[in-house]
């Protein structure tokens, strides 16, 4: 219990000294999709494995240097857990270096206990958190109309469901609901697209458990949900990843081409499962520089 205790501490620690402000998604005891346990937060090594409570952490670059345009980041790890801090606050302050506003989002993993269905739990936090930022635009200085979405492995996955599935699952009745979940851009970096021939087994016996049934497989391979409503999109996947095969993004962005989604696709040579803030090959290190241009060439930032 001691150890726990000092966990806890340190993650509330170093989000004290990272972001400006921590933002819960829901009103207290009206959290959809909940049987209402009290649960404790668990992490280890910088990877939560289990959230008390949803929230995201909101990162704010210098008022001269704010453009408008946020980006809402869905941490990596499997659905198994949430490496928030290299997958996320670590991307966030790159983010704000060029004015973008980004918020980590801290969801529910499917794992945990007190979800009733446990694959809508991160689908109904992702909702939110976009809606939540709209809601705010005009007092955290934001345009509406770009929200986009970062996620890379599995948060890719959750990204791409969020883009291609429009059920809205996060009603409370409240004045939230009646904003748009529906993202303007994503950023999809070696993520988890299918479940099929190429899947990322974790991802999925820890989405779906006992729900993967051959209807939910196909429901959430979202390579099959493209359509002409989808975000622009780019993506980047490294040849040699070893855990999340790059035929993902290549079926994804085949999908983009059919229905006419803007976009842009980049495959490396090397970079393995670990394209990020920090890179072994310089070439794969580019993925930033590529990402910037490509925002600018679709006007989401000057």
């Amino acid at each position: 219990m001691k150890r726990k205790a000092v966990i806890l501490c340190s993650f509330i620690f170093t989000l004290m000294l990272s972001a400006q402000d921590i933002i819960p998604l829901w009103p207290e005891d009206n959290m959809p999709n909940s049987k209402g346990l009290s649960l404790e937060h668990i992490e280890e090594r910088e990877r939560i494995t289990q959230i008390s409570k949803p929230n995201m952490l909101a990162f704010f670059p210098p008022k001269e240097e704010q453009n408008g345009s946020s980006v809402l980041i869905l941490p990596s790890g499997g659905y198994h857990h949430l490496t928030y801090n290299l997958g996320g606050i670590q991307l966030a302050k790159w983010f704000n270096t060029r004015g973008i506003t980004a918020f980590v989002l801290l969801y529910r993993l499917p794992t945990s206990p007190d979800l009733i269905i446990s694959e809508n739990g991160p689908i109904q936090d992702t909702q939110r958190a976009i809606k939540l930022i709209r809601y705010n635009a005009e007092k955290w200085r934001l345009d509406k109309n770009k929200v986009g979405l970062f996620g890379a492995s599995a948060g890719g996955h959750l990204a791409s469901t969020i883009a291609t599935h429009n059920e809205d699952l996060s009603k409370i009745n409240d004045d939230v609901d009646s904003l748009s979940f529906i993202h303007d851009f994503m950023i999809l970096v070696s993520p988890v697209i299918s479940f099929g021939a190429y899947t990322h087994k974790g991802s999925l016996e820890n989405l779906l458990g006992d729900h993967a049934t051959s209807e939910n497989i196909h429901k959430y391979s979202n390579e099959f949900h493209v359509t002409e409503n989808t975000p622009p999109t780019i993506l980047f996947h490294a040849q040699n990843d070893p855990a999340v095969n790059p035929m993902n993004s290549l079926l994804f962005y085949e999908q983009m081409i059919k229905h006419q989604i803007k976009g842009s696709l980049h495959i490396f040579p090397e970079g393995k499962h670990n394209i990020g803030i920090y890179n072994e090959s310089s070439l794969t290190d580019e993925w930033k520089t590529i990402c910037t241009k490509w925002l600018k060439e679709i006007a989401i930032i000057k």
